[in-house]
């Protein structure tokens, strides 16, 4: 329960800072980054919510259904945009890509760094 809580407590500071700051993002998307940033930086630990997590992920089929519920209601004015909205989707994933693969060629191997610096220190 608690990894449930936990997840309940940052969606609703990312709804709070959509609402109060005006920040174009949905709410779960917003607290989403503020629990990995968290993760990532210790103050939660993984164990506090990898159980939850493992529930959510079992149950994904039924946190989609709303969002194939409402392709299905706009069905019509999905057929008559498919043009842009498939070049959308295309565009999207290879500028994501491009974005992710020119990030991991210039980010900086860490680990060169640090045996170049323990072998500076021997």
């Amino acid at each position: 329960m608690r990894g449930f809580a936990i997840f309940i407590a940052f969606h609703l500071i990312g709804l709070a800072l959509e609402k109060g700051l005006s920040i174009p993002l949905p709410a779960n998307v917003i607290g989403l980054g503020l629990l990995a940033a968290a993760l990532f930086l210790g103050w939660i630990k993984l164990e506090w919510v990898e159980a939850s997590s493992k529930i959510a992920i079992r149950h994904m089929g039924l946190l989609f259904a709303p969002a194939i519920v409402g392709t299905m209601v706009l069905a019509k004015q999905i057929q008559s945009e498919w043009l842009a909205i498939g070049s959308s989707i295309v565009i999207g994933t290879l500028v994501t890509m491009l974005a992710a693969g020119l990030a991991i060629k210039l980010w900086p191997d860490r680990r060169k760094q640090h045996d170049a610096a323990e072998s500076h220190s021997a």
